[in-house]
């Protein structure tokens, strides 16, 4: 919740300061960024997206033992003995043994989604099929409804149910611990925004590396802003802090942005 309001907030930041990045040639979106980047591609308001965001909410109330399970996957996914896909499998099954109700779950996406039908330019979703820890990205020629794309990219084990798609179960594409941003391979210009970057700085750097862009920027939360967070990233009380800091961030990096993006 918190890195889809900063997200918003940086991009809207960006906006006001004359570097909008919706003309993006290719928008890949991960979990939250699944979120934001439909937004982004279906040409949304970002204005009216941040005035949502404002919106004062419920503090979060995990129900007990929720907040452990994402945890203890954390703590799979992190353990360096353990072979990246073997890991997000775990992970998985984990996912599919909490028995949370994935009818409930894709009825909140929908309140986020305003968007119901796959945008004209290209998007990539990147999920994680929660049997054997595959990466998956879908884009609209994957023949996947919009808003299962969406839901399951941003399925958190342990706290939001696996989607089904077809005959299979997908999780969090964010269990890669990267920011998919090797999936832009061969692009001339690449800015990679990531709201929890601190959990996998090292892969998302060497994710930028391997796409041999010629000029490139990674943007990530810096200390104002993980304040605004606070310590659950899925309380929607802290999402109008967030999407400040996320306002403040988009000015102040407006330059930088530039440089890489014209």
């Amino acid at each position: 919740m918190t890195g889809i309001a900063w997200h918003l907030g940086l991009l809207c930041g960006l906006h006001r300061a004359g570097v909008p990045l919706g003309d993006a040639d290719t928008i890949i979106g991960t979990s939250a960024g699944s979120v934001v980047g439909t937004l982004l591609a279906a040409g949304a308001d970002v204005e009216a997206a941040v005035t949502r965001q404002q919106v004062p909410a419920e503090p979060a109330r995990t129900g007990p033992g929720r907040g452990g399970e994402w945890l203890t996957a954390m703590a799979v996914l992190l353990d360096p003995s353990v072979p990246a896909q073997q890991a997000r499998a775990q992970v998985g099954a984990m996912a599919l043994a909490a028995g949370l109700d994935e009818t409930r779950y894709l009825a909140r996406i929908a309140e986020l989604l305003p968007v119901t039908e796959w945008p004209a330019g290209d998007l990539r979703i990147v999920v994680v099929d929660a049997a054997d820890g595959r990466d998956v990205v879908l884009d609209s020629g994957a023949g996947v409804p919009l808003l299962q794309a969406v839901a399951a990219s941003c399925a958190v084990p342990g706290l939001m149910p696996p989607v089904t798609i077809g005959d299979r179960r997908y999780i969090d594409g964010g269990v890669r611990l990267g920011a998919g941003a090797d999936l832009a391979a061969g692009a001339e210009r690449l800015v990679v925004i990531a709201p929890l970057a601190m959990l996998g700085r090292e892969r998302i750097v060497e994710e930028i590396a391997a796409t041999g862009a010629g000029k490139t920027l990674l943007i990530e939360p810096d200390q104002e802003s993980l304040t605004a967070f606070g310590p659950n990233f899925m309380d929607a009380s802290r999402r109008p802090a967030a999407v400040l800091a996320g306002l403040r961030q988009g000015e102040t990096l407006a330059e930088a942005v530039r440089a890489v993006w014209s």
